[in-house]
C-alpha cells in the first residue's frame, strides 16, 4: 500500500488546502494559493481570520492530533472509537481518521487523499485475521457527525423509513439512539426539542420513531432502548448539497475535550454581535434562557454553532442537543459561565445586565428577550408538560426546579 501522507482539504467540493503529515506523527495545514488569492472565497472558519479579518496563512504542526478546527469535524468518546474500530484505524491518529472519515463530516468540508481512495494504514494497531482493506472499508460506518452519544447520519427512504448506510455518503437525518448510561434521553430530548420549538426557538424537523425501524444498525441497540431521536441535518438542503457550519470550539480554536473551559457564553455572544444580527442575539437569549428554565447543563461550545447561508457571513445554526440534565445529574450547572456564573440559580437580571455589558449588546434587547421568553415557556410548559414524552422523573425534576429559579418568577 502506498504511503499517503497528504489529504486534500475540499470546501463545497474545491479544493482550498491541504493537511499534509510531515514524519513523525506530525501534521500541518496549508492554504492553496488559488483559495488565498481570491478575494470572494468561501469561508472555512472564523479561527483563520486575524484581528482585521484577513486571512491568516501560516500555521504551526501538530503531533498525533491535527489543528483544532479539522479535530472538531471528528465524533467524540463512543462513536470515535466505535468508527475507528470498524475502519481499522487508531482512535488517536487523527491524519488517518480524517482520511477513513472525511468524505461526510459536518458542514461542507471533504477530506481526501491527494493520491486517490487507498484506505489509511492501520494506524498502528493490527487488523482483525483475515480483514482485507475492502472488508475495513465496508465494516465503517463512513459518517463522522461529532458527539459524544452514540448518533449517526442516515437516509430517509420513501417506503422502508430511515436506513444507517454501511459505507457511502450517510444521509440528511442524524439519529441519536438509546443511552446506556439514562433512561428516556430520546424522549427526554424530543421533548426539549419541541418545547423549545414551541417557545419561539429555530428548530429543525424532529421526530421519534421506534429503533426496530431503523435498518442496518449496530447489534443489541433494541435491548438498550425502544425509540430513537432523530433529527434534520441543517447543513445539508434538500438537494443533497451542504452549507458550511462551524461550531464554537472550533471558532475559539480548542480542542473538544476544552468545550466546557476557556470560553463562557457572554464570549459567545461577542462573536454573534460581532458576526451577526440582532435577531440572532436573541434567539441566543432565547436559548440561554431555556436551557437555564430546563436544566440543562450540556450547552457547551460545540453545542453552540454558527451556519454560512451565502458561503461568507455568518448566522447563528438551529438549535440542537437540547437535553434537560438535572435528572441524570442533579447538582448539574450551566456547563459554561454564563457571564460571571454557572449556577442556573443566579441567572438574574443583573447576570443578564452583566452580560450585555461584556458581550457589548444591547441591554434593552436581551432583558426584553428573556422575559418574553420565560413568559412563553411557562404557556407552554403547562400545556404541553403532560403531551409530551419525556418520563415523570424528567417532568417532576423540571417542576421543582423552575420553582428555585428567580429568573421564572
Amino acid at each position: 500500500m502506498a504511503d499517503v501522507s497528504v489529504l486534500d482539504v475540499l470546501l463545497y467540493g474545491e479544493p482550498i488546502g491541504t493537511l499534509t503529515n510531515v514524519g513523525g506523527d506530525r501534521s500541518i495545514f496549508a492554504f492553496n494559493e488559488d483559495y488565498i488569492d481570491n478575494p470572494d472565497r468561501p469561508i472555512l472558519g472564523l479561527a483563520f481570520k486575524d484581528e482585521f479579518g484577513a486571512l491568516l496563512t501560516e500555521f504551526r504542526a501538530y503531533q498525533k492530533r491535527v489543528m483544532p478546527f479539522f479535530s472538531n469535524l471528528l465524533p467524540e468518546g463512543h462513536l470515535r472509537k466505535y468508527l475507528a474500530e470498524n475502519a481499522g484505524v487508531n482512535p488517536e491518529r487523527e491524519f488517518h481518521l480524517l482520511w477513513a472519515l472525511g468524505h461526510d463530516l459536518p458542514g461542507a468540508v471533504t477530506i481526501k487523499p491527494a493520491d486517490g481512495e487507498a484506505w489509511p494504514p492501520v494506524g498502528g494497531e493490527s487488523p482483525d485475521a483475515g480483514d482485507t482493506e475492502g472488508d475495513r472499508r465496508e465494516n465503517a460506518l463512513r459518517f463522522s457527525l461529532a458527539g459524544v452519544q452514540l448518533k449517526f447520519s442516515a437516509v430517509l427512504a420513501p417506503t422502508d423509513g430511515l436506513t444507517i448506510p454501511a459505507s457511502g455518503v450517510g444521509g440528511s437525518w442524524v439519529v441519536k439512539l438509546p443511552s446506556r448510561e439514562f433512561e428516556g434521553v430520546p424522549e427526554n430530548e424530543f421533548s426539549m426539542m419541541t418545547l423549545a420549538r414551541l417557545t419561539g426557538i429555530d428548530v429543525p424537523p424532529i421526530d421519534l420513531v421506534d429503533v426496530g425501524s431503523i435498518k442496518n444498525l449496530p447489534e443489541g441497540i433494541d435491548k438498550i432502548g425502544q425509540r430513537a431521536f432523530i433529527i434534520e441535518r441543517f447543513d445539508r438542503l434538500s438537494d443533497g448539497s451542504a452549507v458550511h457550519i462551524e461550531d464554537f470550539a472550533q471558532v475559539f480554536d480548542v480542542y473538544a475535550e476544552q468545550k466546557y473551559k476557556t470560553a463562557a457564553l457572554r464570549n459567545i455572544a461577542q462573536v454573534l454581535a460581532a458576526e451577526t444580527n440582532d435577531a440572532d442575539i436573541a434567539e441566543f437569549i432565547r436559548r440561554l434562557v431555556f436551557c437555564v428554565l430546563t436544566g440543562n447543563g450540556d450547552m457547551h461550545m460545540k453545542n453552540w454553532s454558527l451556519i454560512y447561508p451565502d458561503r461568507r457571513n455568518a448566522a447563528l445554526a438551529p438549535a440542537y442537543d437540547l437535553v434537560s440534565t438535572i435528572p441524570y445529574i442533579p447538582n448539574d450547572d450551566m456547563g459554561l459561565k454564563i457571564s460571571r456564573t454557572r449556577a442556573f440559580t443566579e441567572l438574574t437580571n443583573d447576570e443578564l445586565e452583566h452580560l450585555a455589558a461584556k458581550a457589548a449588546i444591547p441591554e434593552k434587547l436581551v432583558l426584553d428577550t428573556a422575559r418574553e421568553a420565560v413568559a412563553r415557556f411557562h404557556q407552554h410548559w403547562q400545556a404541553e408538560k403532560h403531551n409530551l414524552p419525556m418520563t415523570k422523573q424528567v417532568r417532576e425534576t423540571i417542576e421543582a426546579h423552575i420553582k428555585k429559579l428567580p429568573i421564572a418568577r
